[in-house]
């Protein structure tokens, strides 16, 4: 079960879902906290204008406001922050259809790159996940209800060789407005508070795990099964062995040595076979009696 995010989080996000929707962007970039370290100033700036260019300046602004509740934070030392910083933008900036429209265009004002046609193969219910929440659902449930939603993939063709394929691409990137609107930068949104709320706790109970904490982003990346399967482990790692010991239910003597063993035992396995039992293993090594609160 997903941990309850801070109330402020999820209005923050919501607050941009909604400027960004009905127009109030006025292409003013975010300034960043002065309080920043001169370390950090350069991957903030470079996150700030990847994050214009992926969804728009409110957007920008959202990831500007979660990175000020670590400036100055205790524990936290310019090296997390800068990594808090890039790693953030890496997921706010995650792979959907219209961010991989976005990156083909691109590549028509580079003049070293040739026309080519890229295939990408997506989950059916990915795309659907894209779409508007209030479409998407009932789709999602058509889909369920004749056993397509998870097992179905679909292949795009994103192409700069036509001019009908660039036609194409610009008017999936056009969809990027109704991006905040779906059912993926929901579950996306959710993610990256939990994420931050995780390393905010170790900061207090497990100081020495933070680090390790702000790594387990590096679990999810691309799209489809790639992407459900470091999803899916992030839950575990996190669910049975960040949690519980945050939560004092659970006394692993280094938190961040478990999470490196379960993370190198994960394989790309729907069942999690290796990462369970890799979890029970360092769970079964706490004496007997010391897991209870």
């Amino acid at each position: 079960m997903l941990e309850r995010v801070s109330d402020r989080g999820v209005l923050s996000s919501l607050r941009y879902l909604f400027a960004d929707f009905i127009g109030e962007d006025d292409d003013t970039p975010p300034f960043l906290p002065a309080a920043l370290p001169a370390s950090v100033v350069e991957v903030a700036s470079d996150a700030i204008n990847l994050l214009i260019e992926y969804q728009g300046t409110t957007y920008a602004q959202l990831y500007v406001d979660r990175l000020k509740r670590f400036i100055g934070k205790n524990g936290v030392d310019d090296a997390m922050l800068g990594e808090i910083a890039r790693l953030m933008a890496v997921r706010m900036s995650y792979e959907d259809p219209i961010r991989i429209a976005q990156l083909k265009l691109a590549e028509l004002n580079d003049p070293g790159k040739q026309p080519s046609v890229d295939i990408r193969k997506f989950r059916l219910d990915e795309l659907v996940g894209s779409l508007p929440a209030m479409v998407a659902e009932y789709l999602l449930m058509v889909l369920d209800w004749v056993g397509w939603a998870a097992r179905s993939h679909v292949s795009i063709r994103f192409s700069t060789a036509s001019r009908v394929g660039i036609r194409r691409l610009r008017i999936e990137a056009g969809l990027r407005r109704w991006r905040l609107l779906s059912i993926r930068y929901t579950k996306e949104r959710v993610w990256v508070e939990r994420w931050l709320h995780m390393i905010d706790r170790a900061l207090t109970k497990e100081p020495a795990a933070a680090n390790a904490i702000v790594q387990t982003a590096t679990m999810i990346e691309g799209y489809g099964d790639v992407y459900l399967q470091g999803m899916a482990d992030w839950e575990v790692v996190i669910g049975d062995l960040a949690k519980p010991t945050f939560d004092r239910v659970l006394a692993l003597p280094d938190l961040a040595a478990a999470i490196a063993e379960a993370r190198a035992a994960a394989t790309p396995d729907p069942r999690q076979v290796a990462l369970k039992r890799k979890i029970a293993e360092l769970r079964a090594q706490v004496p007997a009696g010391v897991n209870a609160a």
